[in-house]
């Protein structure tokens, strides 16, 4: 197996940002103490793609980012400043491009259907549309498009704006042959967008039609589509795999059982979501995960419990809105499933054989009872779910109990039945746009809590709990990838960071809201709805200082994400237009937001810097090899994607590490470079160090081997209310120890240890 990387650095490519760009930061990157550039996909994707994942060429470096010639000069850097290269690979999909002739496998596969070479490559179910692949592109029914004049033939291509369609070179016209016969003969039936969700018959990413399902099952497939990465491995210029949605493939554990051995045993991390309580199943060759797990014990052992009953009252009496997360998150599921997800309920009956209404509704139950990502063949905490979902499932519809249990017994009996196997393909989807992409949107008590893989319900970790699952983990998966802030996190790590502060300080947050509340109802600016103004407060204080588009732009996408009062498919532009101009309004009310940036100064920019300096520590030293996003070792407050994949200005972090003044980036980097100086160390074991006194709940330390202790301050406020660290120490083990952050000899009494800096990083100098 290859060197388990110390540490890795996300890069997030693009067209303004290829390959050449990322090797210019490279030595920046080696300066901070990063061990391994770690890059968003780097195969030939749809032009202008701003992240890669809609590949159309696996064969091909991306041209865009700079070809094998940019890729070489990435290589080169790296190599001359002794850091290496992990790569993110997109096995489940490809592009359904515009035009899609830029996909060649896929334009091949509806030139000749069937008869193509690449057909087995594409999951398709060819018999739900009499041996077409439904293509649903058009802005308006087929025979409106053609009478539009919108779908034209040009030689052996039809067009359609900027798509365009081969024609079979079988099934070309026949003399007094009109458009709408020819396409009728095609190899695919083009359709009106809307009938993606309800007759879609290939396996996509999500709910997304422009990303098609690849059966990497079949080794030629596989041999194909990973033939171009595998070569960068071996030629030793790749030297670890993130590999992106595992759960949607047919076979996750074969896949990587497949990979492992074609790639030697390369350091290899895989983007599943644990929910919580769940495991990585024990037989997966991987290191881990990349770490959204880790992500929700750390944000866990920062949160107040306390704070959390009166949060709810709070949300609850200002909004009205539902305080059962469970109630929402099912509410939510069933949505998608009835909706986004017919095509695929659909394509679920036809492998079981019963297209009755009755397992149609025993499908959807179970669909919506499933409460993790999908079950393994083989692994006993996947039985165990399904029996638990099972038993939800006909709870909540008994006149389906005996239909459900039937179909549950197929997934529990034949586990590797062409059903079962779909079926595992889809709860997935279900649970990503159910949960991750509507009921985080729905439920706003306190969304510091709503990223992917959290709990918005809110369950804190004591600091012994924390010790115990950061040992287990130790144990298990110590090489597992550790995050804070990836592509896909709802919030950058310092906008939940503040957030926790919250649930320090729920009376005054409720006190603000009512006062923002009544200010604007007084200047008339009015929101459309209580509960998207709960997440506006929220928002703007978690993300302040903020300009008034990207508030613009996140309430808009969550609102409609929400799919409460608007959607993406479904919009109510009188709704919209109304958020916005009371979005507008408040922005346009320079004292309301004078008040509103007073709040913030006063009550968490203190203790907010404590959090986010805790918790980058913690995940910096904790089991696990720790990634940083970029541009997240200086402070930044972002939301969802695109907010949180704007430019990163490297020039200002350059000048910034040579001074080492800003304290996120003084922990940042002092870690990440002692990782890198003691590899063996945070490759060994995990000791909690105890604490003791009147304030020891606020602070966790731990050892990491035997010679670096890290110590952080939690619950800041309810630190500061009780008057600091009075008689609280730290038992340090016999030895002589400095704070590598502050350089001053190690003292047991956290009111000294912890006066300039909430956090500390011990290092034994005693040998």
């Amino acid at each position: 197996m290859t060197t388990t990387p110390a540490s890795t650095y996300r890069l997030q490519l693009r067209r303004e940002f290829g390959f050449r760009h990322a090797a210019a930061v490279v030595p920046y990157l080696a300066d901070l103490g990063v061990s391994h550039v770690y890059c968003s996909p780097v195969l030939a994707a749809v032009p202008g793609s701003a992240h890669g994942y809609d590949v159309v060429d696996p064969t091909r470096l991306s041209p865009e980012l700079g070809g094998d010639e940019g890729w070489r000069e990435l290589v080169a850097a790296c190599r001359s400043h002794g850091v290496g290269l992990v790569v993110d690979v997109v096995p489940n999909h490809m592009a359904v491009p515009t035009p899609e002739s830029l996909n060649g496998a896929l334009w091949d596969v509806l030139r000749l259907g069937r008869a193509s070479a690449y057909a087995v490559w594409f999951d398709i179910d060819w018999d739900a549309e009499d041996g077409r692949i439904l293509l649903p592109v058009l802005g308006q029914p087929v025979q409106d498009c053609l009478a539009a004049g919108e779908l034209r033939r040009e030689g052996d291509v039809v067009r359609y704006f900027d798509h365009e369609f081969p024609l079979a070179p079988d099934r070309g016209p026949t003399g007094d042959d009109d458009l709408a016969a020819l396409l009728d003969r095609q190899h695919y039936r083009l359709a009106h967008w809307h009938e993606a969700n309800s007759r879609l018959n290939y396996r996509r990413f999500f709910d997304v039609t422009s990303l098609i399902g690849v059966r990497v099952e079949l080794p030629e497939v596989f041999t194909a589509t990973h033939r171009r990465v595998l070569e960068l491995v071996r030629a030793g210029e790749v030297d670890g795999l993130r590999i992106d949605h595992p759960d949607g493939l047919a076979d996750p554990g074969g896949y990587l059982d497949r990979l492992a051995a074609a790639s030697g045993d390369t350091w290899t991390v895989v983007e599943k979501i644990l929910e919580a309580g769940e495991e990585l199943p024990a037989s997966w060759r991987c290191a881990g995960t990349t770490g959204y797990d880790a992500l929700r014990t750390i944000t866990q052992l920062l949160l107040d419990p306390a704070g959390l009953p009166p949060l709810t009252r709070t949300y609850a009496e200002l909004t009205g809105a539902e305080t059962d997360v469970e109630r929402v998150v099912e509410q939510s599921k069933r949505l998608v499933v009835t909706t986004l997800f017919d095509a695929e309920v659909s394509r679920l009956q036809r492998e079981l054989g019963a297209t009755d209404a009755d397992t149609r509704a025993a499908l959807v139950e179970l669909l919506v009872a499933f409460d993790v990502y999908r079950a393994y063949p083989g692994d006993p905490g996947s039985k165990q779910r399904l029996a638990a979902a099972t038993e939800r499932a006909a709870h909540r519809a008994p006149q389906h109990a005996a239909t459900i249990e039937h179909v549950a017994a197929v997934l529990r009996d034949e586990p590797r039945s062409a059903f079962a196997i779909r079926f595992a393909q889809t709860t997935g989807p279900v649970m990503a746009k159910g949960v991750e992409d509507t009921a985080f949107y729905r439920y706003h008590r306190l969304v510091a809590l709503n990223e992917v893989g959290g709990e918005p319900d809110g369950a804190a970790l004591t600091p012994a709990q924390w010790h115990a699952q950061c040992a287990d983990r130790a144990d298990r998966q110590p090489a597992a990838m550790t995050t804070l802030t990836t592509h896909d996190t709802k919030r950058s790590e310092d906008v939940r960071a503040r957030l926790l502060v919250l649930a320090e300080l729920p009376d005054e947050w409720r006190t603000a809201v009512e006062r923002w509340r009544a200010v604007a109802a007084a200047a008339g600016h009015q929101p459309p709805d209580r509960h998207v103004d709960y997440l506006f407060w929220q928002t703007l204080v978690g993300a302040w200082p903020i300009e008034e588009q990207r508030v613009q732009d996140y309430l808009l996408k969550a609102v409609r994400e929400a799919k409460l009062h608007t959607s993406w498919i479904d919009g109510d532009a009188g709704y919209e237009q109304r958020l916005h101009d009371f979005v507008g309004a408040v922005f346009a009310d320079r004292a309301l937001l004078d008040e509103v940036a007073a709040w913030v100064a006063r009550y968490l920019d203190a203790p907010a810097g404590s959090n986010m300096l805790g918790q980058k520590l913690l995940q910096l030293t904790m089991p696990g090899v720790p990634d940083v996003y970029q541009g997240q070792e200086l402070p930044g407050y972002f939301l969802v994607d695109p907010d949180n994949r704007q430019p990163v200005d490297y020039d200002l972090r350059r000048n910034a590490l040579a001074g080492l003044d800003d304290p996120k980036l003084l922990v940042t980097a002092t870690a990440l470079r002692l990782r890198r100086e003691r590899p063996q160390t945070f490759a060994g074991g995990y000791t909690p160090v105890e604490v003791t006194g009147a304030a020891a709940e606020h602070a966790v330390a731990f050892c990491r081997g035997d010679d670096v202790i890290t110590v952080v301050t939690r619950l800041p406020v309810g630190l500061h209310r009780r008057d600091g660290w009075a008689d609280t120490t730290l038992r340090l083990p016999v030895g002589r120890w400095e704070d590598r952050l502050t350089g001053r000899p190690a003292r047991p009494d956290l009111g000294g240890l912890l006066d300039r800096l909430p956090v500390a990083l011990l290092v034994r100098t005693d040998g």
